[in-house]
């Protein structure tokens, strides 16, 4: 029998301050996973990473719990009692930027596809090794941390505000997913440099990713097609893609 749903608190508070192995606490993780034996060993293995872990069992209560903590990155499955996981994370990116990476059960294409259409950042197949998702973590958190809010990066006409994360083209706005909008800052930043499909997926997804280098390929025309740029994004046959040199 699976053990009844309920929550497990940290002291927000004091987590600010915790120390775990003369180290800082990194961050607040929600972790969102029914099955009770990967649910404490991901809690326990992030905790021994510096983390202060917030872990429920549904989806109803993440949605709850994610605005009563200062959480700074979802690990969430996909495969949940009531609400699923592809739920849970469209009504968070309705609502917050707050990363998301998701865990299932299963390995297919259309899963990802699914996954990364309602906002999540990365993907993890069951199953995985706590140390892979904990590189995971550090390379999503990475990609995300605030930049100064003048930062701007410019190719053309195309303006990518990086703390606002807002992206312009001709001064008006477009929409871009978290994913889509690492990828245009990193073939930004190296504009002119051609730029193999493994290193992005290195670069931008952290590790390599279980979908392959296709999933390169899928952002990089939904990029195209958003940015109403064809030519900003430039296709090296056999290599891979760079953006046109400033």
């Amino acid at each position: 029998m699976r053990p009844r749903c309920r929550r497990e608190y940290v002291d927000v508070a004091a987590a600010a301050f915790r120390v775990v192995e003369g180290r800082r606490v990194e961050a607040t993780i929600l972790l969102v996973e029914d099955e009770h034996s990967i649910g404490q060993l991901v809690r326990d293995y992030l905790k021994d990473e510096g983390y202060a872990v917030v872990w429920v069992r549904s989806g109803e209560e993440a949605l709850a719990e994610v605005t009563r903590h200062p959480v700074r990155l979802v690990v969430l499955d996909i495969g949940l009692p009531g609400i699923d996981g592809f739920e849970v994370c469209r009504r968070l990116r309705a609502r917050s930027e707050v990363p998301v990476l998701m865990l299932t059960a299963r390995d297919e294409e259309a899963d990802r596809v699914v996954g990364f259409a309602v906002g999540s950042d990365d993907y993890v197949p069951k199953p995985f090794s706590p140390r892979e998702l904990a590189a995971r973590i550090k390379a999503i958190l990475r990609r995300t941390d605030p930049r100064p809010p003048h930062e701007m990066l410019v190719l053309g006409d195309v303006v990518l505000a990086r703390e606002a994360r807002e992206a312009r083209v001709a001064g008006l706005q477009v929409e871009l997913t978290p994913r889509e909008f690492d990828l245009l800052c990193f073939l930004i930043d190296n504009a002119g440099v051609v730029l193999g499909r493994e290193r992005l997926l290195e670069q931008v997804w952290g590790l390599e990713f279980p979908g392959g280098t296709r999933t390169v390929d899928q952002h990089i025309a939904q990029l195209r097609a958003k940015l109403g740029r064809p030519d900003l994004i430039q296709t090296v046959f056999g290599v891979g893609y760079k953006a046109a040199g400033r």
